[in-house]
């Protein structure tokens, strides 16, 4: 294993500057950095937890995490990954500060200034896809601010990396699976979470796409909920009391459990297919019930560990940090048999 004492002699320098290199701190010339670093790329170096945590007892990494709010229970299990990857990294040096706002570019902006207060030098978050918001995650990256999106993407952004779904194919699959589990004629309505959120829109499109060269199927409604739960209950109310020919609903995001107790009260004794995302109590509940056909996940816990330790990574040891721009979960379908 290369070591630093072997940079230092084929580099002409002390330990003490080739350490001060590899973790980042003042006081060596740019050029003698440059041939540090050049020869320890050369002998493909990679320091170990030791000096890694020797480093982190001279500085903290503070990063910040911004994701939607308590009305949409899937991002409990989220932070529950990154607070398990921060208690990991806490001996290194990490620091994490999490805030949850509401599905609203204000508060947003407001949670973004509010990270820059308490000292973060990087964030993680699940952004609202709108101009003010982008353009103030640009401004950060532009003033060195690193930036991951995490669940969610958005446009335009010049992200480091961004761990989520793939929306537009897990789009199409909830699309595979109603073509799978239904039979003639069938009339779906589409209870969105906002569009102004990139996931919930790219899974609607890669759902409509998957359908669209089927005349089975037809779009009868599309609505938004906001991923709450009262207003999902009125929507779907509405929906079957004013289209009684539909037999597929089909929701991209949060507020499944109210959309289920209307289908309970409104929809008994209809042959109704109902596809969801991901795996919280109330939808496990509901699958159970058979009120749920399937639901589609995408491993919550790997979303907020595998973006934490890429943003720690990053901000540690930039120089011998590789990004890929696209983290993939898997996904998983659950039906009451396998859940």
């Amino acid at each position: 294993m290369t070591t630093i004492k072997e940079i230092a002699r084929l580099s002409g320098v002390s330990r003490g500057t080739v350490d001060r290199v590899l973790n980042n701190r003042d006081g060596v010339s740019e050029e003698t950095a440059e041939r540090v670093r050049a020869i320890a790329k050369q002998l493909g170096y990679k320091p170990n937890k030791a000096g890694m945590a020797l480093a982190a007892q001279k500085k903290k990494y503070r990063i910040g995490i911004i994701v939607f709010s308590r009305k949409n229970p899937f991002f409990d299990k989220v932070i529950e990954g990154f607070l398990e990857k921060a208690d990991e990294l806490a001996f290194f040096g990490c620091e994490v500060t999490v805030k949850r706002v509401a599905y609203h570019p204000a508060a947003q902006l407001s949670a973004i200034e509010a990270c820059l207060d308490e000292g973060v030098q990087g964030i993680i978050i699940t952004p609202y896809n709108d101009a003010k918001v982008c353009e103030k995650l640009n401004g950060l990256i532009a003033d060195g601010i690193p930036v991951i999106t995490v669940n969610s993407d958005a446009e335009n952004v010049n992200r480091i990396a961004y761990v989520g779904s793939d929306y537009l194919n897990s789009g199409s699959a909830a699309g595979a699976l109603m073509q799978l589990m239904t039979h003639d004629k069938v009339n779906i309505g589409i209870i969105l979470g906002d569009r102004n959120i990139l996931c919930h829109s790219q899974r609607e499109a890669g759902f409509k796409d998957r359908l669209s060269e089927d005349s089975r199927f037809n779009i009868i409604s599309v609505e938004e909920n906001y991923d709450d739960d009262l207003k999902s209950y009125d929507i779907v109310s509405d929906m079957l009391r004013n289209h009684p020919e539909i037999n597929g609903l089909y929701f991209t995001a949060a507020g499944v459990y109210g959309g289920c107790k209307a289908i309970q009260e409104i929809g008994v004794g209809r042959d109704i297919r109902v596809i969801t995302h991901d795996d919280v109590p109330t939808t496990v509940d509901m699958l159970d019930k058979g009120i749920i056909t399937a639901t589609i996940c995408q491993e919550p816990m790997w979303q907020g560990s595998r973006s934490l330790e890429l943003m720690f990574n990053y901000l540690s040891n930039p120089e011998q940090t590789q990004v890929k721009n696209y983290y993939y979960a898997q996904l998983n379908i659950k039906i009451r048999e396998t859940k």
